[in-house]
């Protein structure tokens, strides 16, 4: 992959604002060395912004991750049987383990982190095999220590093979690239429907004109503060439309101020709270395939983010931000969390606000950590109601698909093999989303990974790029500039308002 070009601030694709000139370095808090003083510019994605707007912009990223991050322990935790104090506990677990991952991956130690604005979360790909880690545990209580081991193993496992699963970044030319980041905004689609739908399909009101009306005004809140505000004001649009659409939501009596008058003000996740681990052989192997499919989408993620921030993810970048993934994973279990993985919807965030300060998303990371040790601040994010988080979710994940679609105009569509490798690896990575019984005939093993479309879509890109662009290569084979990887981002333009380049 190039090497990443040399930030010009003077370069109008990096206006910060579509149609408005540039902002003034006092007020996006970026460093201003560089024509003027012979010193290097400082690249947007280390900037350090006012603490204001970074906290302001932190909490966006908590609020778009925050019901990803608690569904997996809320579901394995019912089905472990945990009473609501334990349940409370942990969620609380993975909140703070995922705000640890986050410093990793943001901050970075040593060669651990890619350094860039990326969201650690506890993935939803771990869901099932831990429910059936459950199911076949005779006492379920001890379920959760036999998942914490796998975990441990998976993670250490994950971190030796990261530098070696980096190495596959040369198969990911732009063909390849944008058909997954395409992939991952339209996978993610149902998720903000789901939520736009209500809290859960059990629910009387689920689907109704109510909690569709709130998230048809949260999203309508949010386009027009993109559209008729500038500055700091549309940066934390998202953030503005989910504060509006949960108070307009309290006269419906949608908004649930339950949890903060039940949460406690501090809560530390005791070390091994729910017993020591143990390691059963059938779950280490479930978990570890699970690793690889979390890898091989944080790969995909790593790639689309360092082109929306214009700091191409290279060999190196994408060894990194694996080791922080599963070094997190690994470390998760001892406070009683999860695996962890990289959060694609707050790439959606980075792209539609145009804050790429990794820092910023540290901050989010402290907030996560924060809610971990004090419960009644995690209960503040849990008031604001389902639906208005999926009419944010529909403006986030739909930029996470333009931004494919921008990636995708640079992958030389002219070309019949490339049209191919892209219709047939869109096609293969929606079944789970058009027809989620489709593999249900298949192992559950299996099922882990074609299950998820986003994995499924990029393993079909790979090898199809592989069969049409690689093999037999000079043989009469169309152009080769099409398979190599991604020029640097500088040459694209800037994310466009309404469809920011996950």
């Amino acid at each position: 992959m190039a090497d990443t070009p040399r930030f010009n601030p003077k370069d109008p694709a990096h206006d910060p604002a579509e149609g408005e000139g540039p902002i003034p370095a006092q007020q996006t808090g970026q460093q201003t060395d560089g024509p003027d003083t012979g010193k290097p510019a400082v690249h947007p994605v280390d900037e350090k912004l006012p603490p204001l707007r970074m906290a302001t912009t932190g909490l966006q990223h908590v609020a778009a991750m925050y019901a990803g991050v608690v569904a997996p322990p809320l579901i394995v935790g019912a089905a472990v049987g945990l009473s609501a104090t334990e349940l409370t506990f942990l969620t609380g677990a993975c909140l703070f383990t995922a705000g640890l991952a986050t410093f990793l991956q943001t901050l970075g130690l040593w060669n651990i982190g890619a350094r860039l604005p990326f969201v650690n979360g506890v993935t939803f790909a771990g869901v099932a095999p831990m429910l059936a880690v459950v199911d076949s545990t005779g006492d379920k209580k001890d379920a959760l220590p036999v998942i914490f081991g796998a975990v441990i193993v998976a993670g250490v496992l994950g971190f030796v093979a990261a530098p070696f699963f980096s190495k596959l970044v040369r198969f990911f030319p732009p063909v390849v690239t944008g058909t997954v980041i395409t992939l991952i905004g339209v996978s993610l689609m149902p998720v903000a429907f789901g939520w736009a739908q209500g809290p859960s399909p059990d629910a009387p009101d689920f689907g109704s004109a109510t909690n569709l009306g709130l998230a048809g005004i949260t999203l309508l809140v949010v386009l027009l503060l993109r559209r008729f505000t500038r500055g700091f004001v549309k940066q934390i649009a998202v953030l503005l439309g989910l504060v509006i659409g949960t108070v307009i939501a309290i006269p419906f009596g949608a908004t649930d101020f339950g949890p903060v008058a039940e949460a406690d003000i501090i809560g530390f996740p005791t070390p091994f709270h729910f017993g020591p681990p143990q390691f059963a052989l059938a779950a280490i192997i479930s978990l570890c395939v699970v690793m690889v499919v979390s890898m091989t989408e944080s790969t995909a993620d790593m790639l689309a983010l360092g082109e929306i921030v214009d700091k191409p993810a290279d060999e190196k970048t994408i060894a990194a931000g694996l080791r922080a993934d599963t070094l997190g994973s690994a470390i998760s279990p001892l406070f009683n969390g999860f695996m962890c993985s990289a959060f694609a919807q707050n790439i959606g965030l980075v792209a539609m606000t145009r804050i790429r300060s990794r820092f910023v998303v540290a901050v989010g990371g402290g907030f996560l950590v924060l809610m971990g040790l004090c419960p009644i601040a995690a209960s503040l994010i849990a008031v604001v109601p389902r639906p208005v988080l999926g009419g944010a979710g529909v403006v986030l994940f739909g930029s996470v698909a333009a931004s494919g679609i921008q990636t995708l105009v640079k992958a030389g569509l002219e070309k019949d093999n490339n049209v191919l490798i892209v219709a047939v690896s869109l096609a293969v990575g929606i079944i789970p989303i058009t027809a989620p019984e489709f593999y249900h005939a298949f192992p559950e093993t299996a099922k882990i990974i074609l299950d998820s479309g986003i994995s499924t879509g990029c393993v079909a890109a790979v090898l199809l790029n592989l069969v049409f662009n690689h093999l037999g290569k000079g043989q009469g084979r169309e152009s080769d500039d099409v398979t190599a990887p991604m020029e640097p981002a500088a040459e694209l333009p800037a994310p466009r308002q309404g469809a920011g380049a996950h």
